[in-house]
């Protein structure tokens, strides 16, 4: 498949099964996360894997903690794979994931946030072409600030310096792989 054809097919999972992702595709989807274009080609970005159920649910409650639904420029997301702003009674930001990555940057590098979702998409895509379900999760400069939160940072030598910026959920689509929304014509433009 070409890589217009991937980025077509890739979805926003919010249903996983519980079965683990093998330590070979993690550490393939990290690599591609590593090799996403970056401010300078400083590589500022730290990619931290959690396989721990436990401590997936512990953060991805974390993660909702603070969520504030007045910032929200729409209340709809999806029926087949609904999201919190769908079901208020979801309480983990991260939906059953058994794998996650969180990003982190550097707290006032003016370019920390574009050089994470960079690393988030090349780690989304690479999933989609190993098989894997995925969701880029935000909130994760709220997730962490907090004293639970810092206490997890500091256990894991996050520096003080880093903040997190977005989780990749990674794991196996629970049910059947949803389709794509269509996309809107006005929002394609060229200026000659």
């Amino acid at each position: 498949m070409d890589l217009l054809e991937l980025m077509k097919c890739r979805r926003s999972i919010r249903k996983y099964q519980q079965r683990q992702v093998e330590l070979a595709d993690l550490q393939k989807v990290m690599e591609a996360g590593a090799y996403a274009p970056n401010a300078g080609g400083g590589q500022r970005s730290i990619l931290l894997a959690i396989r721990n159920p436990a401590l997936v649910e512990t953060v991805g409650q974390l993660n909702l903690r603070r969520f504030d639904r007045t910032r929200l420029a729409g209340s709809y997301v999806s029926r087949e794979q609904p999201s919190n702003i769908d079901d208020p009674s979801i309480k983990s930001g991260f939906y059953g994931a058994p794998t996650v990555v969180a990003v982190f940057s550097q707290k006032n590098f003016l370019y920390g946030v574009p050089d994470a979702f960079c690393c988030a998409e090349n780690m989304v895509l690479e999933a989609t072409a190993l098989g894997l379900a995925s969701c880029i999760v935000a909130r994760g400069e709220e997730t962490f600030d907090n004293d639970e939160g810092r206490a997890l940072l500091q256990a894991w030598g996050i520096p003080e310096n880093y903040i997190a910026r977005c989780f990749v959920l990674l794991g196996y689509c629970d049910g059947k792989y949803p389709q794509g929304k269509p996309r809107r014509a006005d929002r394609l433009k060229i200026v000659e």
